[in-house]
């Protein structure tokens, strides 16, 4: 979430002061609705939120709803951006940012394809110099692998993990290719010890989770990408290079990402993974653009 707000700011031109907040209970599990006194909802292991205000507020999360209602009430003249779904009134915000898959409407509502991002063209030629090392030794082309796991919606199960193994090592014999792969740490250890397993004779490199992480220099390097249907972020990012993306679904879901993944097939950025790497181009979408000129033209209305 927090990529999102600081890939915008960036998009605008902007450095961003970023704050970290961390409810404490009851507020942690409540609905932005019954925050009744939200500054005081902000517990030590955060950041506090105090004066002077920002001119502009880039928010995300269901935790930051209320607290940017309060710091718009606190000072009137803050431009308050909320990206994704704030489950309130729309309008009390001065822009809402959300991806077409949350069927957002309003004239202050910005829908994009996917979510947003950080993914430059600047920052993944110096990922891709800074991490050319790490992944000098694998064959090429470089499958790019970037792994979730269990989540809300999703559930990576020990029969996932073991048809995924199977479905990168087809890709990778078949392809003649290396595997650069970047797990989360909601992948799971068991999990993680089944892809390791399965993989151990083909050229491949797992970060361990030591050093630096690798995942822009993934993004930068690979030549495909096998993403995890958990996140739609990762998916995201991934298009934003522009290059072959096959996704792979975990167990369960929902109505919201079946419509994400849906769009982005039908537009031709993804297709399913199946063990088979394919090729193809596809027409960009800049969603970073999108929100970018739907703030600035905000903010020109909101200084006049």
């Amino acid at each position: 979430m927090e990529s999102q707000c600081v890939g915008l700011a960036e998009k605008l031109g902007l450095t961003p002061i970023v704050k970290r907040v961390s409810p404490h209970f009851p507020w942690s599990i409540l609905p932005p609705q019954m925050w009744l006194s939200p500054f005081s909802a902000l517990s030590a292991a955060g950041d506090n939120l105090a004066p002077p205000w920002p001119d502009i507020l880039i928010a995300t999360g269901r935790q930051t709803v209320a607290l940017a209602l309060a710091i718009k009430k606190a000072n009137p003249s803050t431009l308050t951006v909320q990206i994704q779904n704030p489950t309130v009134d729309l309008k009390r915000f001065d822009v809402v940012i959300a991806p077409a898959h949350d069927r957002l409407t309003g004239e202050n509502t910005v829908a994009t394809t996917g979510a947003l991002h950080g993914v430059t063209s600047q920052k993944l030629a110096d990922a891709g110099i800074a991490f050319a090392s790490r992944y000098a030794n694998l064959k090429k082309p470089l499958i790019g692998v970037l792994i979730g796991g269990t989540n809300k919606k999703f559930r990576f199960t020990k029969e996932n993990a073991e048809r995924f193994a199977s479905y990168l090592k087809d890709a990778a014999q078949n392809s003649g290719g290396g595997l650069a792969i970047t797990p989360s740490r909601r992948t799971g250890e068991e999990n993680l010890e089944i892809i390791r397993n399965a993989l151990s004779d083909q050229p491949t490199n797992i970060w361990d989770g030591t050093g630096d992480n690798p995942y822009f220099g993934i993004l930068a390097l690979a030549d495909s990408f096998v993403v995890t249907g958990d996140s739609v972020n990762m998916v995201s990012e991934a298009v934003a290079t522009g290059k072959p993306v096959h996704v792979f679904q975990l167990s369960g879901g929902s109505a919201k990402f079946s419509r994400f993944h849906r769009e982005m097939e039908q537009q031709g950025k993804t297709r399913a993974f199946i063990g088979q790497i394919e090729h193809w181009a596809y027409p960009g979408t800049d969603d970073m653009m999108l929100a970018a000129v739907a703030v600035e033209n905000a903010w020109n209305a909101h200084k006049n």
